[in-house]
């Protein structure tokens, strides 16, 4: 049984959807009125670099009760807590270090990616909030009825399905839907009032006995603000509320050098350039088709990065985000190696041009997708055992991770997510992509030939 052809017109349309997609996320999409830019789909200008690329700021943090008896554990708490924070927001490059003897917590993040001077006070200010939420009765903190993460398993932003409005939806422990189930039962009529540490979002009217377990938080003013505030209350509640020693804020020039990032990007687009001429002079059309696929993969690997989607904000890129990227192209040439190689094969065997691209692209594919999906396995594990504790990967790893303590180390988790999204924008290039490029321009007459597939043309 022959397979169906792929229509000629096929590998110009994925090649113009290639080549867009790259431009866009390259260069971006937006306009100008007057000075004022709006910006459309985020670009790689809007990359949040990593310290070692770009630069950062320092913040010392200390508590801001100097009489409380704060012991190391708790110097640890809040250190793994500004660490929870930090990666919520997808800095992923950052040092943090405590100064247990001198009650000092040390942190180091990089700048946002359209920031080049800003206000260093502001920018750590909210990693330093206690971020305790609370529901009290009536509109003081008189009375609380539920507190932070002894009563509220989990925090997620959504929308109400009946007005669309953001909220944040709250999962109640066991104890606290007990505890809220009460409450509300005997303030039916009465407020009952919710605050953010000394700040009240709220205080509506109890209308019925909540018992499911379940409630939200309306009036927020954008899904922006429901994350933001889903976010501090996942991170959960500082031991103690810390402040920031203006004397001690300070910039922190880029480790490798102020033109290290240009010399990175010289250097990759060099290294990319001749792979792609290596493979065209290897394995010519089939080289040809590779490289385009190469470029897509590149492509939606920085569209990950660079918040080109929808909702989507910056992720930090570093050295090892960078390695990350560079490890999953490897992948990807070796993909579109082994189909080359299955093809020519093939032609020994003396099949025809379209007999030897689907059976060349149905013998690799074995062997591709064992490589991929083994890479995936693992860049998972990495972004589970090293990011958020309350990011979906890592709850399935809990079990497991829970043996060797919480670790949330921004660097690996930055490699396990750019290694991730490669791999799989390899599978969707370097396979599909690459199948039907290929299928479609051997179709033209100018391309009947088997030695443009590495075949003999007396073949």
């Amino acid at each position: 049984m022959k397979s169906k052809r792929t229509g000629k017109p096929v590998f110009f349309v994925v090649l113009i959807l290639i080549l867009a997609l790259t431009y866009s996320v390259f260069f971006g999409i937006e306009n100008y009125y007057g000075d004022t830019r709006k910006v459309y789909v985020k670009g790689a200008e809007d990359i949040r670099w990593g310290i070692d690329i770009r630069g950062g700021v320092e913040a010392v943090f200390s508590p801001d009760k100097a009489d409380v008896d704060i012991t190391s554990s708790d110097m640890d708490a809040a250190k793994q807590i500004i660490e929870t924070r930090l990666v919520n927001k997808n800095i992923t490059d950052y040092e943090v270090y405590t100064d247990s003897d001198n009650h000092q917590i040390i942190v180091r993040f990089p700048w946002a990616a359209d920031e080049s001077d800003f206000d260093a006070a502001a920018a750590v200010q909210e990693l330093g909030e206690t971020a305790l939420l609370t529901f009290c009765k009536n509109e003081t903190q008189d009375e609380v009825i539920l507190s932070g993460a002894a009563d509220i398993k989990e925090a997620y932003a959504g929308y109400q399905q009946e007005t669309g409005e953001p909220i944040v939806n709250l999962s109640l422990t066991s104890q606290g839907s007990s505890k809220f189930a009460t409450a509300t039962a005997e303030l039916v009529g009465q407020k009952i009032s919710i605050w953010m540490d000394d700040t009240m979002i709220q205080a509506p009217t109890v209308n019925q006995a909540i018992t499911g377990g379940q409630a939200y938080i309306q009036g927020m003013e954008s899904a922006e603000a429901a994350k933001e505030l889903a976010d501090k209350i996942n991170a959960g509640s500082l031991p103690f509320a810390l402040t920031v020693d203006d004397s001690k804020l300070q910039v922190i020039s880029p480790t490798l050098g102020s033109d290290a990032l240009n010399v990175m990007l010289i250097a990759g687009s060099i290294a990319f350039g001749l792979v792609c001429l290596l493979m065209i002079l290897r394995y010519r059309l089939n080289g040809v088709v590779a490289s385009i696929a190469l470029l897509g993969q590149l492509a939606g690997s920085i569209a990950c990065i660079s918040g080109f989607f929808p909702n989507a904000n910056s992720f930090t890129l570093t050295i090892p985000g960078i390695a990350g990227i560079i490890l999953s192209i490897g992948v990807g040439v070796d993909c579109n190696v082994i189909a080359a190689e299955r093809i020519r094969d093939e032609f020994a065997k003396g099949k025809t041009i379209d007999g030897s691209i689907d059976s060349g692209f149905k013998n690799s594919l074995s062997a591709i997708i064992d490589g991929n999906v083994t890479i995936v396995i693992v860049s998972v594990v990495l972004m589970g055992a090293f990011g958020t504790p309350d990011s979906i990967i890592a709850k399935i790893f809990s079990p497991l991770m829970s043996l060797f303590g919480s670790q949330i180390t921004g660097s690996i988790y930055s490699f396990g997510y750019t290694l991730l999204v490669g791999t799989i924008f390899n599978l969707i290039m370097g396979v599909l992509a690459s199948k039907y490029m290929l299928k479609s321009i051997s179709q033209l007459k100018l391309f009947r030939k088997p030695w443009f597939y590495g075949g003999k043309n007396n073949a």
